[in-house]
């Protein structure tokens, strides 16, 4: 298979107006992507976008590329990730497209697609398209151009599906919650979500501006929501990433809850009810090793995949599970959805606690998490291969010096300019001294 010049682990991501996040590129991209996947006479193709002011450029450049190759369009507006894709489900669409960049701050946009099933786009389909980038674009006749409409109801149809993701009629009238949506695409569905569902909430960071996204607020950001839960005395906070597909939680003493902890809640709860298919979970190559030990005692099968939520979705369908996410919130639960959606994920939670009578805290209680330090190293070079075996060589060593109670990764960031180092054992000033040492060697060989 051809090696892909554009697309990363997660779609097509960068700086707005530095090649290729430009509007230009955007053009042809709507169109190989209408010439590859939306073959078909009357063929649609619906687009949600977070809430970056690009966003408006790179949805008309998208609209314009797709009528070119003759393709309907369907404009959602503001949305979360997750949100498109099951409305590309529902609404029979060929392709689904997101414009955002994620967690990223605002001067960065990216664009990622879902097929008609809802779910990530094989590698396959991603080299077709670049094969067509390389081709010049061809306006189809007049009367074939695509037409461009809005969805009106589409806030409403995925407020609702959240609600249907509960296993039964659930209330959350006796929780108090502080909600933060990241200035970004959930801002006006997870607060009417919690409303509707009689819960008392607190809202911060949901008033979007198109620079504030991300901006210190949101599940790489939960300092504001920690000061806000113990401000208001809340039993929970939850926050999201800037389109909706993360959530990181915040218990009633203040403490952060990520998304290992709270696999670890969900699938407790699942084996409880025998709701956890297969009776396993799908975690990644960074999550801690506390989660693997927890699940273990509970009789829970666990399995590592690659770092991308692409890979944990993969490896839980080859393994027949449901339940799987990253440490960064990234929660996949194949009961009801087709890829990570934090509202989904947030709700499941917020049910445990609610039928359980237990505070976030104590449902953690079973789970102890090992020191992790995580590096990010920016590099402005690529490695060679003999840079890269003289970094093994240092991953070893430690390796040896930490035996079984402890884990190295040295990963190149599929979405940024990093190189991640990670270290993970018992001693946490341990961990802290290998993790410098090992990034002080990698920023030596990429500087």
């Amino acid at each position: 298979m051809a090696v892909r010049k554009f697309f990363g682990t997660d779609g097509i991501r960068g700086k707005v107006g530095v090649w290729p996040i430009t509007p230009d590129f955007a053009v042809k991209l709507g169109w190989a992507v209408g010439k590859v996947l939306a073959k078909k006479p009357g063929a649609r193709v619906l687009i949600g976008k977070d809430t970056r002011r690009s966003g408006y450029m790179f949805e008309s450049a998208l609209e314009a590329g797709l009528s070119a190759a003759g393709v309907d369009v369907y404009l959602l507006g503001p949305m979360p990730t997750p949100a498109v894709a099951y409305l590309t489900r529902t609404f029979h669409a060929q392709v689904g497209i997101v414009i955002s960049a994620s967690h990223n701050p605002h001067h960065d946009n990216g664009i990622k697609f879902f097929s008609d099933a809802g779910a990530k786009l094989s590698d396959a389909l991603e080299s077709e398209i670049e094969e067509y980038l390389d081709k010049e674009l061809k306006t189809v006749d007049p009367e074939f151009i695509g037409k461009v409409s809005r969805i009106k109801d589409a806030e409403g149809r995925y407020i609702e599906f959240c609600k249907a993701s509960l296993p039964h009629f659930q209330s959350f009238k006796n929780l108090k919650i502080v909600v933060d949506c990241a200035n970004g695409a959930t801002y006006h569905i997870a607060p009417q979500v919690l409303q509707e569902l009689g819960a008392d909430i607190t809202i911060i960071a949901a008033a979007p501006n198109g620079l504030n996204i991300n901006d210190n607020v949101g599940s790489t950001a939960p300092q504001a929501l920690q000061e806000k839960v113990l401000e208001c005395g809340a039993d929970v906070g939850i926050a999201f990433d800037g389109d909706g597909d993360r959530v990181v939680m915040v218990d009633h003493l203040g403490q952060i809850v990520d998304g290992d902890e709270i696999l670890y809640v969900l699938a407790k709860d699942s084996l409880l009810h025998g709701r956890l298919k297969g009776g396993g979970v799908v975690g990644t190559q960074m999550s801690n090793y506390g989660l693997e030990v927890a699940l273990k005692k509970e009789g829970i099968q666990f399995a590592r995949s690659k770092v991308g939520d692409r890979h944990v979705m993969e490896l839980l369908q080859e393994k027949n599970w449901q339940l799987g996410g990253e440490s960064s919130g990234h929660i996949i639960w194949l009961g009801s959805t087709t890829t990570g959606d934090g509202i989904v994920a947030g709700l499941q939670v917020l049910a445990v606690m609610q039928n359980s009578g237990k505070s976030l805290r104590e449902l953690l209680a079973g789970m102890e998490k090992f020191p992790q330090v995580m590096v990010n190293v920016p590099t402005k070079k690529t490695l060679s291969e003999a840079d890269w075996l003289t970094l093994n060589n240092e991953v070893k060593t430690i390796e040896a010096k930490l035996k079984d109670t402890g884990r190295v990764l040295l990963r190149v960031s599929g979405t940024e300019p990093l190189i991640r180092v990670m270290v993970e054992g018992q001693n946490q000033a341990e961990v802290q001294e290998y993790a410098e040492y090992l990034a002080g060697h990698v920023r030596k060989l990429t500087a």
